[in-house]
């Protein structure tokens, strides 16, 4: 039996975000780095905006990428180990981190008198 080599596997559009900001190395702009991945793909698009759309709700969604502000998107890995834990903890847990943290302080306190 021969096996079909023509197959074109389709390529994710988050993964070729992933490869797009990978081989450049430093944030990318988030329209511009969608076009790059329309282009690379050669996805067919009906509406522009539904597009862009569609692949930057993707990457909101991917733990891979980390929105550096003014539009631009990078890589989570990039980051320093201590912002990533800084930027994973929600506003409603870091009240009560916090409070957590100050309770062990003063029960550490009292352990050392």
């Amino acid at each position: 039996m021969a096996k079909n080599t023509d197959v074109k596997i389709k390529k994710n559009p988050v993964d070729e975000v992933y490869d797009v900001l990978k081989e450049k190395g430093v944030g990318v702009y988030y329209k511009d780095l969608i076009m790059k991945v329309i282009d690379n793909l050669n996805l067919p698009v009906r509406s522009m905006s539904a597009a862009i759309s569609e692949i930057y709700t993707q990457m909101n969604m991917d733990s891979r990428f980390h929105y550096a502000g003014d539009g631009v998107w990078d890589l989570v890995e990039w980051m320093p180990p201590e912002v990533k834990r800084r930027t994973r903890v929600s506003s409603g847990e870091n009240g009560s981190a916090s409070k957590a943290s100050r309770r062990k302080e003063t029960l550490f306190e009292s352990i050392q008198e």
